[in-house]
C-alpha cells in the first residue's frame, strides 16, 4: 500500500452546483474523456439534491440528463471512502436549496510522476490553492496599459 500511495499524484475534490437540479451529459462527457486518456483517476463520485425546504438526498448514478441512457456507468461505485458524512454535509452547506450537485473527489494521474520525484527528494506538499477564473481574469485585466 505504501508503494502505491508513493506514486500517487495530487488529490483534490471539487463541489459543482447545477441550478433547478438540470444536470447535462455534456460536462460528465469530458469527465470520462480525462478518465480515459489517463489524466485524472476518479476516487468519489457522488450526486446530491437539495429540496427547497433544505434536505438532501443523494441521487443515483443515473440517467442524469434524461436522454434515455445510463450516464457515468464507467465510474458506477466510485467510492474511495474518504467521502464520509461530515464531508457530504459540508458540500450539501453551500448549494443554494432546489439545486443539484456533483462532489467529486480525483487524483491528478498527470502530476505523480512530479509528485512521486518531490516525495523521494523529501519535499512535503504544505499548500495548494486554486485561483478563481474571475479573479484571474481580473488580475489580467488589471495589468493592460490603459486604451489597449
Amino acid at each position: 500500500m505504501n508503494d502505491e500511495l508513493d506514486s500517487m499524484g495530487p488529490v483534490d475534490y471539487l463541489v459543482v452546483e447545477f441550478p433547478q437540479a438540470r444536470v447535462t451529459g455534456e460536462a460528465m462527457a469530458r469527465l470520462i474523456d480525462l478518465v480515459d486518456l489517463g489524466i485524472v483517476r476518479i476516487l468519489d463520485l457522488l450526486f446530491l439534491r437539495k429540496d427547497t425546504d433544505g434536505s438532501v438526498v443523494a441521487i443515483e448514478v443515473a440517467d442524469l440528463d434524461s436522454d434515455g441512457t445510463l450516464d457515468l456507468r464507467v465510474l458506477e461505485g466510485a467510492s474511495s471512502g474518504l467521502m464520509g458524512n461530515e464531508e457530504i454535509a459540508e458540500a450539501a452547506a453551500v448549494i443554494e436549496p432546489g439545486s443539484a450537485a456533483g462532489i467529486l473527489v480525483y487524483e491528478n494521474l498527470w502530476a505523480a510522476p512530479f509528485a512521486t520525484a518531490l516525495r523521494r527528494a523529501g519535499a512535503q506538499w504544505v499548500a495548494g490553492g486554486r485561483i478563481p477564473i474571475p479573479a484571474l481574469v481580473a488580475a489580467l485585466e488589471a495589468t493592460e496599459p490603459a486604451g489597449a
